[in-house]
């Protein structure tokens, strides 16, 4: 199954997914991997992905892409 994304193979896939595309935008997200094991209700055992993120949006930017640096009277200014 090509878009299962509770097994080990579909959670790789998605967090692999998910850092490239926010590392594009110029941002740096943290992705795990956690496996659950076996849940009774599922019937099967799942790999759950989690990041740092708040609200589906990233906390950090990328050092080496981020460009932009308060300035003098706290408004961000871009070099």
């Amino acid at each position: 199954m090509d878009h299962d994304f509770c097994n080990v193979d579909g959670a790789r896939r998605l967090k692999q997914r998910i850092e490239e595309y926010w590392r594009e935008r110029g941002y740096n997200v943290d992705v795990k991997l956690i496996e659950a094991g076996f849940v009774a209700a599922m019937r099967s055992a799942r790999t759950d992905v989690r990041s740092d993120m708040v609200n589906g949006m990233p906390t950090r930017r990328d050092q080496e892409n981020d460009r932009s640096r308060p300035s003098a009277r706290g408004v961000m200014e871009v070099a």
